[in-house]
């Protein structure tokens, strides 16, 4: 099935490909591309770069793991990105963490059933003056505090909520 979804590659991706294929760095160039397109990296979309230039597959897998920015699972309609740079760790991260997990019934790395959530720690995204931090889909909330989550929450339209805000 997996290599029904990619039966043809996209031409953005085919012609980002042809740009790239000579240059330095050219690997995470690609890899970023693909999962700009896809949205994460499939085994089969990983075999077809490693193919189109000329890379073995196992270098293509050391990248895709060495660098947290790449998913190889599809993520969340609405990734929540936590930060547990010194500061949010510091100043309650894992607390978050923790309510994330409570609220959403998924742990670090997974996706809600209904895929509208996913949840992963990132290092630092250098507001520190605002921690704890945690990024929902490109926007920034600081200043965090586990009663905050639901609301939060809500503005995604995550239904599961009306049930979970009395228990902060």
């Amino acid at each position: 099935m997996e290599t029904q979804q990619i039966a043809q590659l996209d031409k953005r991706l085919l012609d980002f490909i042809n740009e790239w294929k000579g240059k330095k760095g050219k690997e995470i160039m690609i890899l970023h591309k693909v999962q700009e397109i896809y949205g994460f990296l499939l085994r089969a979309l990983a075999m077809e770069v490693s193919r189109l230039i000329d890379l073995p597959l196992a270098k293509i897998y050391g990248i895709i793991t060495f660098y947290h920015i790449f998913k190889l699972k599809k993520p969340g309609k609405y990734q929540i990105s936590v930060c547990m740079g010194t500061a949010c760790y510091l100043k309650g991260g894992n607390d978050i963490i923790s309510e994330l997990e409570n609220i959403l019934g998924i742990g670090v790395n997974c996706v809600t059933e209904d895929g509208k959530f996913s949840v992963e720690v990132v290092r630092c995204v250098g507001c520190c003056g605002l921690a704890p931090v945690m990024i929902i889909h490109g926007k920034t909330y600081g200043n965090l505090k586990k009663g905050d989550l639901p609301k939060i929450l809500g503005e995604y339209g995550e239904s599961v909520l009306l049930d979970k805000e009395n228990h902060v």
